[in-house]
């Protein structure tokens, strides 16, 4: 970055290390880590002091014009805009007071804020090109309706928009790595290049911050939109109040009852005559009920498929080979047993004879 020899030194330094910061973070985005909430803090930290030197020593004039502006004093205008990427990066503080809801709406507004300085600023100097000037018009007629398409636009307007932001975010991006290329800027430092550089950074940061503004309104509708925290396990241990009525081990949630300790209602489990006044379950100790503690989700099997279809033939519960028994073959050796055979045949035609077939069906005479 060009410098001036009126330049604060001290804005520069601390310019310079929350730049580096932010870089660090960019390169190794990795939000799980422990010290990522820390490190964001810190160049957060870094950026508000160079926001209050800023204003010391009063760098940016509202009675100036960007050609009376200095190129060294062009980075500074980024400051907000950075304040306000890194705020809405920072991680919540977990499930305390305020709830996680609270934390991210408080980020959000902070975010909001930022963006709104850094327009203010760029528009101070007429850095704002359409159409992004329009926009800015919208959105200061209704900051928390803004959207990049303009609400109530169809399904059609709303893509091609989409598609003309991508495309656009695409454009300023290239122009800014070719400036950047540019061996005048990368060798000599040429005052004309650096400053064009410098102007291109201005240009790409005024679309993101349309697009994250866009963003920020739609999630500032989910959250408000959002039911109510419920309080935390360890605040229902706490508050025997805020425990009653609420079942920590969701009752209703699981379908497996069986393999589930029946919660306690209060009260005796008997009436005096021995009838249950409530369900409840026997258990052999209390090492069998502490080892249901940690069940799996679900009921587990205890046979396979085989076993089970096993030991329904054992008892007799599966049918084989047709549900009419098969007819025992006479021997033909055996004459008494041949004769039987005949003479119940005999019988049963003489009973046919007798029974015609549909006699006795009264109700239907065909």
């Amino acid at each position: 970055m060009a410098s001036t020899d009126d330049e604060p030194q001290s804005l520069r330094a601390i310019f310079d290390e929350a730049e580096a910061r932010r870089e660090a973070l960019e390169a190794n985005p990795n939000t799980t880590a422990p010290n990522y909430g820390p490190a964001v803090e810190a160049a957060l930290a870094l950026y508000a002091r160079a926001v209050d030197q800023l204003a010391t020593v009063a760098l940016f004039s509202p009675n100036e014009g960007l050609d009376d502006l200095a190129t060294s004093a062009l980075p500074y205008m980024l400051v907000n805009f950075r304040v306000a990427e890194l705020a809405q990066r920072l991680p919540l503080a977990g499930p305390s007071s305020p709830s996680p809801q609270h934390q991210r709406q408080a980020l959000l507004r902070r975010a909001r804020a930022a963006y709104v300085r850094f327009l203010d600023l760029v528009d101070a100097y007429r850095l704002i090109a359409p159409p992004y000037d329009r926009m800015l018009e919208r959105y200061r007629n209704d900051e928390e309706g803004f959207a990049v398409v303009a609400p109530g636009a169809d399904a059609a307007t709303r893509r091609e928009g989409k598609i003309a932001g991508f495309r656009a975010e695409k454009a300023l991006k290239a122009r800014l790595e070719i400036l950047k290329a540019d061996r005048r800027y990368v060798d000599s430092g040429d005052d004309e290049v650096v400053r064009e550089v410098y102007l291109a950074h201005v240009a790409y940061a005024v679309h993101l911050t349309f697009q994250a503004l866009d963003s920020l309104n739609r999630e500032c509708d989910l959250l408000a939109q959002a039911p109510p925290p419920q309080p935390s396990v360890a605040l229902r241990a706490h508050n025997p109040v805020a425990s009653t009525g609420a079942d920590d081990d969701d009752a209703t949630s699981r379908l497996d009852q069986p393999l589930r300790r029946t919660l306690n209602q209060g009260g005796p489990l008997l009436s005096q005559a021995g009838k249950p006044m409530q369900p409840f379950t026997l258990v052999s100790s209390r090492t069998d009920l502490a080892r249901g503690v940690f069940r799996p989700g679900h009921n587990l099997p205890t046979m396979s498929i085989d076993q089970y279809l096993a030991e329904e033939r054992r008892r007799g519960n599966i049918l084989e080979g047709g549900t009419d028994p098969a007819k025992p073959r006479v021997d033909e050796d055996d004459m008494d047993a041949v004769d039987r055979e005949t003479y119940k045949a005999r019988e049963w035609d003489d009973f046919k004879d007798e029974n015609p077939r549909g006699s006795g069906n009264t109700l239907n005479m065909g």
